[in-house]
């Protein structure tokens, strides 16, 4: 097994090319106190293994590993530190191990025991099961993932900021996003310094759990831009978008099928986080969503179920309680039901409404409607 290692500081790094070779179960083919260095050879010449500094200027250790997963994702690392407090926690997830400076031969013998003695995935591990076998990621109301063999099962996110870059790049997913226009949307009081090397320790979290949950994810790195690649992965955004259809129900099998796209929607996209960058999408989304569930409630009028229409009507208004085509179609289930106190008081609800919180009354097609069915 090929070796090279990075540290800034000559003598760490002799003593590590020391300690090596005195081992010998490694090929030590570089040693360089840059990752800029370290990763020119990589790009010429193929490594198992990378024995990283963490503390390095210029370009941290952090920084160095996602270039090098850029490079080769196969690739292990062993990371070095001289600050038990500094993000052990962090190091381990993206690492076959760390060492504390100064490294021993005793430590670092376990290491070694760790990196010769470790099995390669089988081949059939690779292979990606059938999506409906797979965890899949839902993004309606809140973003989780979810087992299908174990629908109990909590995703367990390291930190709220962790969870808004997995939804960022899966809302971006497929595309490059620039490692600065991430730093900036979820850390934009930090100092540059501070919140690239969060976003580092952050990627790395978000792996683990990926890897954690079995799901055919990639987080993807290469020229300070980072991606989101999806395998054998259901997200019910993509399966409410493509199930929409926001015409008239023509029949009661098209009804049934839209049914099971309209229960996709659990809530707005993201809605429980809160994310400024979501709110475009998230607009977009909540309309499509009214416009296929009005059509499902005016089928419902159509074919004598004024009860079933008024039910979805009402969840409908806790969405958009100013809507004036929900609110129409509820008095009409109400005139269809022969409710007419239920009528006069639904009207009354709304008129006070939109007078309280917006200063506007009902158009005048409406109000002379209502007269009339009054």
């Amino acid at each position: 097994m090929k070796a090279i290692l990075i540290d800034d500081e000559k003598p760490a790094l002799q003593h590590l090319e020391r300690l090596l070779a005195r081992d010998g179960r490694l090929q030590i083919t570089g040693k360089y106190t840059s990752g800029k260095m370290g990763l020119q050879h990589l790009q010429q010449e193929k490594a198992d293994i990378v024995f990283l500094d963490i503390g390095m200027p210029e370009m941290n250790g952090l920084e160095a590993a996602e270039h090098i997963m850029g490079v080769d994702r196969s690739i292990r690392i062993v990371y070095i530190t001289a600050y038990t407090d500094y993000a052990i926690d962090a190091f381990e997830l993206n690492a076959v191990d760390y060492l504390l400076k100064p490294v021993t031969a005793q430590r670092l013998n376990k290491t070694l025991e760790r990196l010769v003695g470790r099995e390669e995935p089988a081949e059939e591990a690779s292979a990606s099961p059938a999506a409906e076998d797979n965890p899949y990621i839902r993004s309606f109301k809140r973003l989780e993932f979810m087992d299908q063999n174990d629908p109990g099962r909590k995703t367990q996110w390291r930190t709220s900021k962790a969870q808004e870059v997995f939804a960022l790049m899966l809302h971006y997913h497929g595309q490059w996003i620039l490692k600065d226009m991430i730093v900036d949307l979820v850390w934009p009081d930090f100092q540059p310094e501070k919140a690239v090397t969060n976003l580092h320790t952050t990627v790395y979290h978000i792996r683990k759990l990926l890897k954690t949950w079995g799901m055919d994810v990639v987080v993807e790195f290469s020229q300070e831009r980072y991606r989101l690649v999806l395998g054998n992965v259901m997200l019910d955004v993509e399966q409410f978008v493509r199930g929409w259809l926001g015409g008239p129900v023509e029949n009661e099998q098209e009804w049934e099928r839209r049914e099971a796209v309209l229960a996709l929607y659990r809530g707005d996209y993201l809605g429980e986080h809160h994310y400024d960058w979501a709110e475009t999408k998230r607009k977009e989304l909540r309309a499509k969503y009214l416009q296929m569930a009005l059509r499902s409630a005016e089928y419902e009028l159509g074919s004598q179920r004024p009860q079933q229409a008024l039910t979805r009507l009402t969840a409908l208004q806790e969405v958009d309680p100013y809507s004036e085509d929900i609110c129409r179609l509820a008095l009409r289930s109400y005139a269809d039901l022969g409710d007419f106190i239920g009528f006069r008081n639904h009207y009354e609800n709304y008129k006070t409404l939109l007078q309280s919180e917006l200063g506007i009354h009902p158009g005048s097609i409406m109000d002379n409607w209502v007269q009339k069915v009054f």
